[in-house]
């Protein structure tokens, strides 16, 4: 894996992803997979390392939002019931979702536009989630999650945001989490079906966890929820490149 052409550029640029990744409670996967696209990894090591370094990173990220009180464990539960076990038969397939990633990309345009105040400015008031829609997005977003090789972040986060279910901070605890158990799901998947980790991936998590650890500490104690939002449109813009073109 190291070996690849400009892995010194690629060491560069990942501590910056997983900055920019934890910082708004996601662990950075879709960043990920374009780096290592971009950077012509083998195919059959990309989705089992995106998901390490997203346990890593969204973990980090997890605990520095959960210290300061953002965490919304009934609002993380809602989603996770489902999201778990999805996410496990996700991860146990290995097939082309080039579709489902260009219909993935196109929606999140629209949920950056909104969050932008493109289509107006979003009210303050918080709505309490019917379990049906938890349920049911949670299931939904762990399948897919599981299937492409990303903890659901980039899904969860927009819509909590979208839907009122939640403000910026404690969407952004509840997304790292649900990324967590979502990415840890989905590598037993990978697991299942023979795929095994190389050495090489725990020298890419102690280089990602040095920006996960300075994206954690200033998106929870230093940032505030608007520059959070500028932050989260731009992870967007990443996810939504690397959804449409790789």
């Amino acid at each position: 894996m190291l070996q690849t052409e400009n892995i010194y550029y690629f060491l560069l640029i990942l501590p910056i992803v997983s900055f920019l990744y934890s910082s708004v409670g996601h662990g950075g996967a879709s960043g990920y997979l374009a780096l290592m696209a971009l950077f012509s990894f083998a195919i059959e090591t990309m989705k089992p390392t995106a998901l390490l370094l997203n346990l890593f990173v969204a973990g980090i990220s997890f605990y520095y939002y959960y210290k300061e009180g953002f965490f919304n464990s009934k609002l993380f539960l809602t989603f996770a019931i489902t999201s778990v076990p999805f996410s496990l038969i996700g991860g146990r397939f290995d097939i082309d979702a080039t579709l489902y990633k260009k219909i993935l990309a196109i929606l999140l345009i629209f949920a950056i536009l909104k969050m932008l105040n493109v289509f107006g400015k979003e009210n303050g008031t918080i709505k309490q989630i019917k379990l049906w829609q938890g349920l049911l997005v949670g299931g939904l977003i762990g399948f897919f999650s599981g299937l492409i090789g990303i903890g659901g972040g980039i899904i969860l986060t927009p819509l909590i945001l979208l839907f009122h279910w939640g403000k910026m901070k404690e969407a952004a605890a509840v997304s790292a989490l649900f990324i967590w158990v979502n990415s840890a799901s989905a590598l037993i998947g990978q697991f299942s079906i023979g795929v095994k980790l190389e050495k090489e991936s725990f020298i890419l998590v102690a280089i990602a966890l040095v920006g996960g650890i300075l994206g954690g500490y200033y998106g929870s104690k230093i940032i505030n929820n608007q520059k959070l939002r500028y932050i989260l449109a731009f992870v967007l813009v990443i996810a939504c490149a690397k959804l449409m073109f790789t």
